[in-house]
This record gives C-alpha cells, sequence and structure tokens, in this order.
C-alpha cells in the first residue's frame, strides 16, 4: 500500500467520523439552525418595525417643522437619525447570530480540512529524513503496539526507522495486528528496517545486565547510534537498563557526573510546556547533580521548546531561600551563584504547571513521584466532569457542546500525548517511553526525537564542558 493509499484511506475515515459527528449531533444542528433562522426573522421583523417607526417620525417632523418651528424640527431630525442608526445595528443580528452559532456545527468540517493543510506542509519536509534506532522489544506491550506506531510516525515525520528486536516476534506481531502489508511497504520504500537482535533487558531485571547480554536490544539500538548509524534512540523497556547503556555505549557528555531524565509537563499555556528533570534516573542526588540538571535544561529549553531565556526553577517546600532540607539549601546557593542562566528561585508543588518556570529541577525520587501522579490527574479530572453533567436529553445536548472542549482537555493531560521523556547527560539523543506506551506514546515520543536532532541539540550540550563550572 503506497503513501498515496495511506492519505486516501485517512482522508476516508476523516469523512466517515465527520459523518458520524453530524449523525449524533443532529439535534444540535437543528437547534443551531432553528435559532439562525429565528434570529434572521427578528432581524427582518424588527427592521420593518423600525422602519415604519422611522416614517412616523418623518411625518412628525414635517408637521413639528409647520407648528413650533425649526427647533422643534431639528430635535425630531435626530431622533429620526438614531432610530436609522437603530434598524441598522438590528438588521445585522442574523448574520452576529450566524456567525456565532455557525462554529458550532461545522468545526469537525474545519478540523477537517485543516488536517489536509498539516498534511501538505508534512509532505513539503520529507526531503529529508533521519534515521531513528528503536527498541522494539521494549515495554509491557512490545513488539506489536511499538510497531503500530513506528508505522504511524514514519507516515507523519520525515524520519526512517531502525526496528531492532527478534525479527520473527515482530513478523508475527505484525500479521497478528494486519501491519504485515504495511511493514513490507515501509522496508522496500528503504524508510523501515528490521534488525535483530536478542531478547531486552526485563522490567524486573538488574540496570547491569546491559554488561552481559551484549545483543540485549537495548544494546543493539545503542550501538546503532555510536556507530553513526542513527541519530536517535527510542525504548519503552527497563529506563535503568537504558540509562546504563548509553553510559557503557556512547558514554557521558563531559563534566556531567549523572545523565538526568527530562520530562515535559503541561501548564496553562499549551504553547509552552516546562521542562522537569530529572524524574527518575537519580533517586540520591547532591546539589553538584541538580546544579548540572539547570544547565541541561536550560540548553533544551533554548532549542527545542524555542525560549530565548528560560526561567529556571528549583523544587522545594516554599519560595523562601531558607527552606527545604540540606540538599534543596546547598542547591540554592549553587544555582544563585549561576551567570549562565536565569535562576528564578524556588519553585513550590503549586507552581510547577503555572507557566512561571520554563525548567524545574528536583532529584529523581520527588520527580517521578510528580511525573506519576501527573499521569493520573486527566483520567480523575475527566471522570469527575461527566459525572457533573446533568444527566437526561438536557445533558446529552449539553455534552455534545462540550465534547470537542473535553477532548482538547484530556489530551492535555494525557501523558501519552507527551510519549517520551529525553536522557539529557549521553554523548546522543536518547529518549524514554513509558513501561505502558501504546502507538500514540510511540508517535509522540519520535516526534520528540526528530525534534531534539532538527534543533541541533546535541551540538549546543556539548558546549557546555567549555563552562568553568563543570572544568573544576
Amino acid at each position: 500500500m503506497g503513501k498515496e493509499t495511506e492519505q486516501k484511506i485517512n482522508k476516508s475515515r476523516a469523512i466517515r467520523r465527520l459523518v458520524i459527528w453530524y449523525k449524533r449531533n443532529s439535534a444540535v444542528t437543528s437547534i443551531v439552525d432553528t435559532a439562525a433562522s429565528s434570529a434572521a426573522t427578528a432581524s427582518n421583523v424588527a427592521g420593518n418595525v423600525v422602519s415604519g417607526a422611522g416614517s412616523v417620525v418623518t411625518t412628525a417632523s414635517n408637521v413639528a417643522s409647520n407648528v413650533a418651528g425649526n427647533v422643534a424640527g431639528n430635535v425630531v431630525s435626530s431622533a429620526e437619525s438614531v432610530v436609522n442608526t437603530a434598524s441598522s445595528v438590528v438588521s445585522n443580528a442574523s448574520s452576529i447570530a450566524k456567525n456565532t452559532l455557525q462554529p458550532l456545527v461545522f468545526d469537525p468540517l474545519k478540523r477537517l480540512q485543516n488536517s489536509d493543510n498539516i498534511l501538505d506542509k508534512v509532505e513539503d519536509i520529507q526531503s529529508k529524513r533521519i534515521w531513528i534506532a528503536v527498541d522494539g522489544m521494549g515495554g509491557d506491550y512490545a513488539p506489536g503496539p511499538i510497531l503500530e506506531g513506528c508505522l504511524e510516525a514514519i507516515s507523519r515525520f520525515p524520519i526512517n526507522i531502525k526496528f531492532v528486536g527478534k525479527i520473527e516476534k515482530v513478523k508475527d506481531a505484525a500479521e497478528k495486528t494486519g501491519l504485515a502489508e504495511l511493514l513490507e511497504n515501509e522496508i522496500n520504500n528503504n524508510r523501515l528496517e528490521l534488525i535483530d537482535s536478542g531478547e531486552p533487558i526485563g522490567m524486573n531485571e538488574e540496570a547491569t545486565a546491559v554488561r552481559k547480554r551484549k545483543n540485549a536490544s537495548i544494546n543493539v539500538a545503542m550501538d546503532l547510534v555510536r556507530n553513526n548509524k542513527a541519530e536517535a534512540v527510542y525504548s519503552a523497556g527497563n529506563s535503568g537498563a537504558m540509562m546504563a547503556s548509553a553510559i557503557f555505549r556512547i558514554g557521558r557528555l563531559k563534566g556531567i557526573d549523572r545523565p538526568a531524565i527530562g520530562a515535559l509537563f503541561p501548564t496553562r499555556d499549551q504553547t509552552r510546556p516546562v521542562l522537569v528533570l530529572d524524574v527518575g534516573a537519580n533517586t540520591d542526588c547532591k546539589p553538584s547533580y541538580l546544579h548540572q540538571f539547570a544547565l541541561l535544561g536550560n540548553v533544551y529549553a533554548k532549542d527545542v521548546l524555542q525560549v530565548q531565556k528560560p526561567r529556571i526553577g528549583l523544587l522545594n517546600i516554599g519560595e523562601e531561600e531558607c527552606k527545604g532540607n540540606d540538599l534543596s539549601l546547598k542547591t540554592f546557593e549553587l544555582l544563585s551563584s549561576e551567570k549562565s542562566f536565569d535562576f528564578g528561585g524556588n519553585c513550590e508543588g503549586r507552581d510547577v504547571l503555572s507557566g512561571s518556570f520554563d525548567v524545574v529541577v528536583c532529584d529523581g525520587f520527588t520527580g517521578n513521584i510528580l511525573l506519576k501522579f501527573l499521569e493520573s490527574v486527566g483520567g480523575v479530572l475527566l471522570d469527575i466532569l461527566r459525572s457533573e453533567l446533568p444527566r437526561g436529553r438536557r445533558g446529552k445536548v449539553g455534552s455534545a457542546f462540550l465534547k470537542s472542549n473535553l477532548l482538547r482537555i484530556k489530551k492535555r493531560l494525557d501523558h501519552a500525548e507527551h510519549g517520551g521523556a529525553l536522557l539529557l547527560g549521553v554523548n546522543g539523543i536518547c529518549v524514554i517511553g513509558h513501561g505502558s506506551s501504546k502507538s500514540l506514546s510511540v508517535v509522540s515520543a519520535l516526534r520528540l526525537a526528530h525534534s531534539a536532532v532538527n534543533h541541533g541539540v546535541m551540538d549546543n550540550l556539548n558546549q557546555l564542558q567549555k563552562l568553568q563550572v563543570l572544568n573544576s
């Protein structure tokens, strides 16, 4: 199945979804159309009435002019002008009502049209594609959902995939999920390559297992980056094993003692997420580690998030510099004296999602708890909203109007939409996925990997070694 055929299928699916939306919301559509029609009728009636009033006022103006002279005529003439203005305002009522209500009906159609434009934009940038190595055996549901996400990402972004795993298992999974034909097409198009490997490092295994099992899928994927056969690596497997493999295979950046996992959290401004690190790589930290996390996060926020002057915050129990444990107090001193970035002071838990900070640093123990807590917020919030919606016919109509808003809220809070976290501090671009990652998470993680490569993150991270603080 070629690329044009895929786009036609995607377009037909979108059209089917549009038809279903109209059927489900036919009652709402009818109400909106009736409201717009009523507004138009009201406008005509009001216009006729006001027009008649204008004629009466004109006649009154002539009589008053004969009886009371020019003074009364001028007063009534002014009244006529006011009435004419009112008539003009009322005549626009129909168009105002239509413009206000119409988007509620045709919003899905606009989204369908916008998706076509997005496809066109993606087509324009597909001339330059990058290779990403994927640990196809890592994750709770691998390899099926991982492969599905990779195939979807190939059609969306300018990337090629080196899919690492036991080839027999990968092909069996492709058969079971109905992806065998698409897989063969992408292989023939040289956009996906299957790389054979051994079994993955299990979730319950020690990270040091990567030293004994040279052919583990994560090691084979990491070697592709080390040998410049791929520009980034992704895995949803054992995160400790991935970090160990990255350190042993591609090494740390000079001057960085411990790599950190950086995750993007949503904020009030959906165009400006906050980077939180570390969220699990280092449960026990020294002040110097958190200082290095801040330096790494500052570079990432500038390059990938395109924030000109990122504001760095230190996660703490209070805003005052005297608050916190020994680690927080000593780290505060280090960050306050750093001149290479903008340190905004302590960041309380309630301020993480406020948008006041672009980067928030903490130890991996605290950051991982924060990450797991946020993952639960989206589902709980939607359940609460659903339970509070009114029942019966009125509730269904109200839900129809709120449906798109609820879906947007879910999308902003869903960790699957952000997909992965960058392992910062190693000499290559590594994206770690959640163990329960499915196709949507994989697509999001590969988008993140492509963005990091495209913005030249590694070039600027390598410049950190020039800082005196990392050489001392």
